[in-house]
């Protein structure tokens, strides 16, 4: 999990504030400092970070006195986190910080670069990520800290950042579901229906997408099956690995949700535009968050598979309505992509048993049927 440190060294108007917004999105990790001590003193489910303060997480700011500390305590059996704190303005800068990390006595390094930010950051994630001390950048607002969240792919370990409002801290909060799980089950097709005409919905996302990657797209909100991405190259179509050829306009598809507190909530396929984000999962569950370049309806013909899952010994039912097309691809159980011109009744595939109930794309508990 990608860490967020909120800076409350200094008392602003709205402190007070701030730091509610943060345990109630459950941000426990905060710098502080003599100025800030005593209201997070008594509190014991947070992190404390400080440069003059001898707390759970010391940072140190000069290289020689972090060495003379090191020098004398005993790493193996202390439980105090040793932290590192530079400025990084030059490549000497950059290559002390990778040196540090090598040593392996440092529990994380904060790093703030006011004017190349990027390619040190990418340098330094290259170097780190398989090293033991974390790398925390330093962040002016939410969209730089969303940048070093993604450089490289896999981004900075966590970043710290001064809140200007309650807002940031929401956002903040966001950006830790950048990467997530979703749980996937078998679902088996009980019966397959050809629809002569309809609209179908092409997702074209401004990210390459991978064997295995897809999009969870269903009929009701019961539940989802993943309609695999375009990857594969055939004699007659080339690939379009950015593509989902994700179902009909009256489907549901699952996008990131803007409560901080739910991972995801559901669009309809004909709502999609361009600049719109999009959840893409893999066979094995693991999710990422994609923008869309741009949307795609015209008028295909279409198969309807009519699906039964099982959750807690109860069957629930699930429809995908797909393209009736060679290239167009379902999940088979194994992992593997199957064709939906080849899928037969009694196959498994895998499926996201969703929340049966939603609102606007927001789940909720009430009983609705769909069928």
């Amino acid at each position: 999990m990608k860490k967020i440190i909120l800076d409350f060294e200094r008392k602003t108007e709205d402190f007070k504030e701030l730091v509610q917004e943060a345990f109630n999105k459950d941000i426990l990790n905060f710098l502080i400092s003599s100025e800030t001590l005593a209201e997070f003193e008594k509190i014991e489910r947070i992190n404390r970070y400080s440069k003059n303060l001898d707390t759970l997480y010391k940072i140190f700011t000069d290289k020689d006195e972090l060495l003379k500390d090191l020098e004398t305590k005993d790493l193996r059996n202390s439980p105090q986190r040793i932290g590192y704190y530079k400025i990084l303005t030059s490549k000497n800068d950059e290559t002390e910080i990778k040196e540090l990390s090598r040593s392996g006595s440092l529990d994380f390094i904060i790093v703030s670069a006011k004017d190349w930010k990027i390619i040190p950051f990418e340098n330094l994630i290259a170097f780190m990520h398989t090293k033991d001390t974390e790398l925390i950048a330093q962040v002016e607002d939410v969209k730089e800290a969303e940048l070093m969240l993604k450089t490289l792919e896999m981004g900075v370990d966590g970043v710290l950042m001064k809140p200007k409002n309650a807002n940031d801290i929401v956002d903040l909060k966001k950006l830790l579901h950048l990467s997530f799980t979703l749980d996937l089950v078998k679902a088996k097709v009980l019966s397959i229906q050809s629809i002569p005409e309809s609209e179908r919905v092409c997702v074209d996302t401004t990210s390459l997408l991978r064997p295995g990657e897809g999009m969870l797209v269903g009929s009701t909100a019961m539940g989802f099956a993943l309609v695999h991405a375009e990857v594969f190259e055939t004699q007659f179509v080339a690939s379009r690995p950015f593509r989902v050829n994700a179902g009909d306009v009256s489907a549901y598809i699952l996008v990131p949700s803007d409560d901080p507190d739910t991972l995801y909530r559901t669009n309809y396929l004909s709502e999609l535009k361009g600049g719109d984000k999009v959840i893409v999962v893999n066979e094995k569950g693991s999710g990422r968050v994609v923008s869309v370049g741009r949307v795609k309806i015209e008028t295909r013909p279409m198969l309807r598979f009519e699906l039964e899952a099982t959750r807690n010994d109860k069957k629930i039912p699930i429809n995908c309505i797909c393209q009736n097309a060679e290239t167009i691809r379902l999940v088979a159980a194994d992992g593997k992509a199957k064709s939906v011109v080849d899928i037969m009744v009694g196959d498994d595939i895998l499926v996201h048993i969703g929340p049966g109930a939603t609102h606007f794309g927001t789940a909720i508990k009430e009983t609705i049927i769909e069928k």
